[in-house]
C-alpha cells in the first residue's frame, strides 16, 4: 500500500511568495497553506452592503476599510488570513499595500462550509491581535449578526443582533439598520420576470 506524501510546509515568506502567481487565494497558518472555497453571491451581496456603509461613515477619517482581496497578517499567529472585511486605522497598515496586521474591526459572512471554522479556530486566532476591538458574524440564513466586543478586562463578550434588529458597531462608532445589512437578497424584493 503507497503512503501520501507528507505536504511540503512554507515558512511565511515562501508563501507571500507563491501566493502572488496563483490564481485563488490561500490562507496561511503555521507552515500549512489553505485553498479558499468560493463563496455564494448572497455572501458577496452582504459583504457588499456592510463594505458600502463602512466606507461611507468612514470617508474623511483614519480609518479604512478593505474587502475581502486584503490579506491579514497575524504575527502571533504565523498566520495570513482573507476576512470578509476589516477595518484599519494604523500608519503601517497604510504603508503596507498587500497585507493588514492591525485591523479594530473584523467580519465574516457564514456559509454552512465555514461557520464553525469561522467561531472557533479562526476567532481564536483573531483574538491573539492586540487592537482587534470587534468580531462580526453575520448569518444570512438566520437574518442574524453575533458581535463580539473586546472589554477594557481583555474579555471578549457577545452582543447578538437579529431580526430588525439594527447592527452596533461600536469600534467604528456605526449602527446599521437590518434591513441596509441584508438589502437585495433574495425573497426581499419582487423577481424580475414579475415586473416585466
Amino acid at each position: 500500500m503507497a503512503r501520501p506524501q507528507p505536504q511540503p510546509r512554507f515558512t511565511a515568506e515562501e508563501y507571500l511568495d507563491w501566493e502572488q502567481a496563483q490564481p485563488e487565494r490561500h490562507e496561511y497558518i503555521d507552515g500549512e497553506v489553505f485553498g479558499m472555497a468560493g463563496g455564494e453571491d448572497r455572501n458577496a451581496t452582504v459583504a457588499g452592503n456592510l463594505y458600502i456603509a463602512l466606507r461611507q461613515h468612514l470617508r474623511g477619517g483614519p480609518c479604512h476599510a478593505y474587502m475581502s482581496d486584503v490579506r491579514l497578517h497575524v504575527a502571533t499567529a504565523n498566520a495570513y488570513f482573507y476576512p470578509d472585511l476589516m477595518v484599519t486605522w494604523d500608519p503601517a497598515d497604510e504603508a503596507n499595500r498587500l497585507s493588514k496586521s492591525a485591523p479594530l474591526l473584523l467580519v465574516e459572512v457564514l456559509s454552512p462550509s465555514t461557520a464553525a471554522y469561522d467561531r472557533g479556530d479562526k476567532f481564536a486566532h483573531y483574538r491573539r491581535i492586540a487592537s482587534l476591538e470587534e468580531f462580526v458574524l453575520v448569518d444570512i440564513d438566520r437574518r442574524a449578526t453575533d458581535v463580539y466586543r473586546k472589554g477594557a478586562d481583555g474579555l471578549w463578550v457577545l452582543h447578538p443582533f437579529s431580526g430588525d434588529q439594527a447592527v452596533a458597531l461600536a469600534s467604528v462608532a456605526l449602527t446599521l439598520p437590518a434591513a441596509d445589512l441584508f438589502a437585495d437578497l433574495e425573497g426581499d424584493t419582487p423577481n424580475h420576470k414579475e415586473t416585466l
